[in-house]
Order: C-alpha cells, then sequence, then structure tokens
C-alpha cells in the first residue's frame, strides 16, 4: 500500500517549527509516523493536498502530517476499511470521551460533521475519488488519573483524571497537543493497554518468560522498558515501565524511574552517584 504525506507548513508556537518535526514518544512526530505504518506501507509521497494525489488506481493511505495516532488505531482503521472496501476517512463518535476532551480544544483538524467528527486520515482502495464515507473509530477511551488531590490542582471535585485511548489519535496545531500526545494519548495510553492486556494468560506469561530470561522484576523486563541506543543504565537502578528511554543516555546508581518518557542525551544521576563523582 502507498502511503501520500500531505504536508501541514503551519509553525507551532513557541517552537517555530512544523508538528511533523516536533518530538512525540522520543521521536520527531515525522519518524513516529513511519514506524507506525511501517507494517502497511511500502512507499510514499508527499503532497500539499488531496488533488495533487495520482489518480493512478493504487491502494493509498492518505493522512496529514500533523497526525499523531499509534499502532492500535492505525490497525483499526485500516482494518475496518478494507473490510469496507470504499473510499473512507477517519471518524470519531460525538460521545467519544478521548476525543471530546482532550483532542479537540485549540485545534480545527478534528471537526464535526452530520453526527460525527471527521479527520485528514483517508483510505482509498483504488486511488482517490471525490465521495468518502466516514468510518468511526472506537478509542476505547478510559478514565485514569489522581483522586482526592487539593482543589487548587484540579476541578472543584478534587480529582485530576485523563480519558486515555486505548487507540490514540490527535491533530497536533498547538504545544499542548504535545503534552498530550506524550503523557494521557502517548505514555498513559502504553499503561493502559498493558493493564488491558494483563487479563489476558498469553499477555501475563509471555512478560513473565521474559522477566525470567533476562532475571528482571515483572515491570523492570524488556518486555515493558524500551531503551534506546548506546545507553548506560547503573545496575542499582530501579526502572519500571512502561518506560521510553532514548539514545546515548545515562541512568546512574540509586535513581528510581517509573512510567516515564526520557528523551536522547539525557543523564540522570542519584544521590549517591552525584557524591561519588564530588569525591564525597
Amino acid at each position: 500500500m502507498r502511503k501520500v504525506i500531505i504536508r501541514d507548513r503551519r509553525k507551532i508556537a513557541p517552537f517555530n517549527e512544523p508538528a511533523r518535526d516536533l518530538r512525540v514518544m522520543n521521536k520527531p512526530l515525522w519518524l513516529w509516523q513511519r514506524d507506525v505504518l511501517a507494517p502497511y506501507c511500502t512507499h510514499e509521497i508527499v503532497v500539499d493536498s488531496l488533488e495533487e494525489i495520482p489518480p493512478d488506481g493504487e491502494e493509498t493511505l492518505a493522512y496529514q502530517d500533523n497526525l499523531f495516532f499509534d499502532a492500535p488505531f492505525v490497525e483499526a482503521f485500516i482494518k475496518g476499511a478494507r473490510a469496507l472496501g470504499k473510499a473512507c476517512r477517519v471518524a470519531f463518535s460525538l460521545d467519544d470521551k478521548a476525543i471530546t476532551t482532550h483532542a479537540l480544544p485549540l485545534q480545527s483538524g478534528i471537526r464535526r460533521e452530520g453526527n460525527v467528527y471527521i479527520a485528514n486520515m483517508f483510505y482509498f482502495p483504488h486511488g482517490p475519488e471525490p465521495l468518502v464515507r466516514p468510518l468511526v473509530i472506537d478509542t476505547m477511551a478510559r478514565e485514569i488519573g489522581y483522586y482526592h488531590i487539593p482543589t487548587y490542582m484540579a476541578r472543584e471535585t478534587g480529582d485530576l483524571t485523563f480519558f486515555v485511548p486505548l487507540r490514540a489519535f490527535l491533530s497536533i496545531e498547538h504545544w499542548v497537543h504535545l503534552f498530550i500526545a506524550n503523557s494521557p494519548f502517548g505514555i498513559f495510553a502504553e499503561g493502559a493497554r498493558m493493564e488491558a492486556g494483563l487479563s489476558k494468560l498469553s499477555t501475563r506469561l509471555r512478560i513473565l518468560f521474559r522477566s525470567l530470561v533476562e532475571r528482571r522484576q515483572f515491570l523492570s523486563s524488556s518486555a515493558l522498558v524500551k531503551v534506546g541506543r548506546n545507553t548506560y543504565i547503573d545496575p542499582n537502578a530501579i526502572i519500571e515501565g512502561p518506560t521510553y528511554i532514548g539514545d546515548n543516555c545515562t541512568i546512574g546508581n540509586g535513581v528510581v524511574i517509573t512510567n516515564s518518557i526520557i528523551g536522547n542525551h539525557v543523564n540522570i544521576y542519584g544521590r549517591l552517584s552525584a557524591y561519588a563523582e564530588r569525591g564525597q
């Protein structure tokens, strides 16, 4: 299948860069999109609008390059679109809590049309065509958060909660969307999928097997902790997943990390490491 990338040249303040170049889940957004779509797409073209897509009858996935989406979402959309066998676009129900609560504010890429919200991701089984049907994808949102915190930190109820999607989709048009993509729709979503997966015996056995092979605690196995290249982790550091650590990082003695995203070229030292380096 061919993918068509529709350029969005707007620059996101205060970074003064287009969304495709901003980092999401430890990667530039364009690289994240490429990796998520790698199992489905063999080649790509870049255009400025749908009208520029060659009408050559090739199976095509087209999307705007400021969109954040994860693998479970893409799998659900492509599977549903191929089963439909007709040109369609991503859509959401009006009562999808993840979309209405977190994705709609401060953006225009996800908008209401009739009784659904539509977005700029399309599937064409035989090349572009004018009639495109909405294909509703359920993000499977779950309420997750912190309860009974001081009211000045949250709403009047004293609760700080997010509607975390098991299938994430977001149009990045504001710096706030980077937080949403990385936290509720990113690492929180990974944790929610892990929690949902633990109800399956096969998932528990897979993680248990990995932890036994590596002789690590269950949450610290490589099934839940992803580490980049050229990264050093002290044997006495404690890291629990779901956690992503980038390339060329150093995690020192005494460091405790849990449910985190750490970028490239980051050094983190615990108290003991800092004292040792100063000769104390």
